[in-house]
This record gives C-alpha cells, structure tokens and sequence, in this order.
C-alpha cells in the first residue's frame, strides 16, 4: 500500500480512497498500479461484494493525472508519460469491466483522471459540491480516460461542447445528463458510505434512501444553444458558426475556444467521432493509447502546462496557432494504429 491511496477492506467492501489532498487526489501512476493490483485481488475474493472508491480528507474528488510529470516525460523521451497512460488506461478498463459493483462518490472535483476512475462505476453519486470537467484542451492534451467513450454518447451535441470548452457541469447537470446515477446531499454523504457498508447487498435500496431532487441544471438549460452552435463536424465550423452568431452565449464560447489548443480540439472531434461507433471498451482505450503516445511528441503539451500550471500567464502558444495549420493527414498519422509491440492491452 501506499500513502496516496488507501485500499482497505470494510467487511465485504473495499474501498479505494484518494488520499493526495494538497494535489487535490490527482493521480500518478504508482496510485493508479496498486489500485490495479487490488481490483485483481479483490475481483478473485468472495469475501469482497462491492467497491467504493472516494477521496480521503480535502476539498476534491479527483483533479486529474499528473500533468507535470506528463509535460516534463513529453520534453524528454515520453517514455514515463506512456507509462502512465498504459497503467491508468489498465485501470480503467478494469474497473468498465468488473465483475462486482463500483459505487463512486464525486463529492467535488472531478476532472480528466478522475472522471477515467468514476465514470466505469455502476452508480455514481454527485453532490452540491460536484464539478465535472474534461478540459484538457486548454492543456495541449485531449479528453482521454475513455472521453472518447463517454462524452460521444451524451445526448446531442453536448458532448463536443465539453471537450472543446472544456465546460464545468454541476452535480445538477451530471444527473440530468446520465454522468451520475444518483444526487445525494454532501451532507449525508458519510452516512451514506456507512450504510452501504454495513448492507453492500442492499447497494441500490440503500443509496435510494438517501437520493435527494437534484436541483435544475443549468446545462440542460443551454442544450437547444448548445446543439445548434456545436452541431458542425469540423473544428473551423464550430467556430465560424460562433463567430457569426449574435448570442451572448455564442460570444462566450468563442471566446473560450479561442485559448484552446486547435491540435487538440481537432484530435477531440475524431475521437469522439469515432467513439461514438465503437462497441468494445478496450478498443477506444487501445486508440486513445495511441493517440496519447502520439500527442505528448507535439510541443502543446509542453506549453500548454506552462502556460496553465507553471508559469500561470494563460497565454500559450499553440502550434499550428490555428486550425487550417493541421490537415486531415496530420490528424490522421496521430490516429494511426502503434506498431503491434507497443499497442496498449488490458490487464
């Protein structure tokens, strides 16, 4: 075990908890290899029925991954960074494809990473304090975790939004959208995690007992804007359309999509495109892999964390600067199957 998550065992439950709280659990491949030695070691106990993963102590579900490290691999031989993405693709593909029920508790941050190891869980609990967020694109990297997966089948173009805007929805939101299963007030969230403790095979019954409405969401609200002005299939449409559109909305989400990095917003739209016809899990972890190994050899990554989480400035520059510098072509050696030795495969 190590500090950085807790995996124990509560009667016939056990748990993963998050437990990075001054990097608000963003999670690093050491985190993401013991949670996979414990998901194989508990999937083979009948001792174990259910799964509840969490965070410790802190604000935040789960920020992310490790962005630094993930930069500071991308400038030398990527080798650490592909590491990462191997293990933690690992992990949740194994959590998809679990035998046992996953519950998930986002009571609070959950973005990139972290919607990688909730979004698999059978019942996914949203608070108040829940915000989901892919916004990789801002960064130089692309919604992955399985993004290719999750943000294709949200109802109309909604999915587009969030990975080009890299949008926050609230707990609000993830229920009307179908990200969660379940509204529970934060409040009662430690009851919650006690009772389903006590009774794991009562997990649906117990978690209804402590659903609350969720109130309006504030997305769903936007959605009639939101697929009209991401209903285009290139990254140059949505933007004209923007750009000529009159709405306070649509100035907005111009503006945002004008700090994005136009490599990425390009390699989100295919792969969403993509994963919207897939039917296997492990094949959208297999592309996403190889488009991870591919990204990290661009310089936006770099640049993009600079600009973000280093140097702060929020003012990177992106090459190409904009989309019509990236070609079909260019996009398209990126999607590229990885020769069969270095091809990603679940555990």
């Amino acid at each position: 075990m190590i500090d950085e998550v807790l995996l124990i065992r509560e009667g016939a439950v056990g748990r993963i908890r998050l437990n990075r709280p001054k990097a608000l659990h963003a999670l690093n491949e050491a985190m993401c290899a013991a949670i996979n030695d414990q998901l194989l070691a508990w999937r083979d106990d009948p001792a174990v029925v259910m799964i509840m993963i969490d965070h410790a102590e802190g604000r935040g579900f789960c920020a992310g991954g490790d962005i630094r490290m993930i930069a500071e691999s991308a400038g030398g031989d990527g080798v650490a960074a592909r590491s990462f993405f191997r293990t933690e693709y690992q992990m949740n593909h194994l959590l998809f494809t679990y035998p046992k029920p996953v519950v998930a508790f986002v009571d609070g941050i959950v973005m990139g990473g972290g919607v990688g190891i909730s979004q698999p869980a059978r019942y996914r609990i949203a608070t108040e304090n829940t915000r989901f967020a892919m916004p990789e694109s801002g960064i130089g990297l692309f919604p992955d975790v399985g993004g290719g997966w999750y943000l294709s089948r949200l109802a109309g173009e909604v999915g587009k939004f969030l990975a080009l805007t890299g949008a926050r929805l609230n707990g609000a939101d993830c229920m009307a959208l179908g990200l969660a299963t379940h509204y529970v007030d934060a409040a009662k969230v430690e009851d919650a995690k006690v009772a389903l403790i006590a009774e794991p095979d009562r997990t649906e019954a117990v978690l209804a007992d402590f659903t609350s409405q969720a109130p309006d969401a504030p997305t769903l609200a936007q959605s009639t804007e939101i697929n009209r002005l991401f209903s285009a299939q290139t990254l140059e449409g949505i933007r004209d359309g923007l750009a000529a559109d009159g709405s306070e909305f649509a100035r907005e989400q111009s503006a945002i999509l004008a700090t994005k990095s136009p490599l990425t917003c390009k390699v989100s739209l295919r792969l969403l495109a993509q994963g919207a016809s897939k039917t296997d899990f492990a094949d959208e972890m297999a592309q996403e892999y190889a488009v991870a190994s591919r990204i990290i050899t661009y310089p936006d990554i770099i640049e993009g964390v600079r600009a973000v989480i280093i140097d702060k400035d929020n003012a990177p520059r992106w090459q190409p600067e904009n989309a019509e510098g990236i070609s079909d072509k260019m996009i398209d050696t990126i999607f590229a199957p990885l020769p069969a030795d270095e091809q990603w495969k679940p555990l």
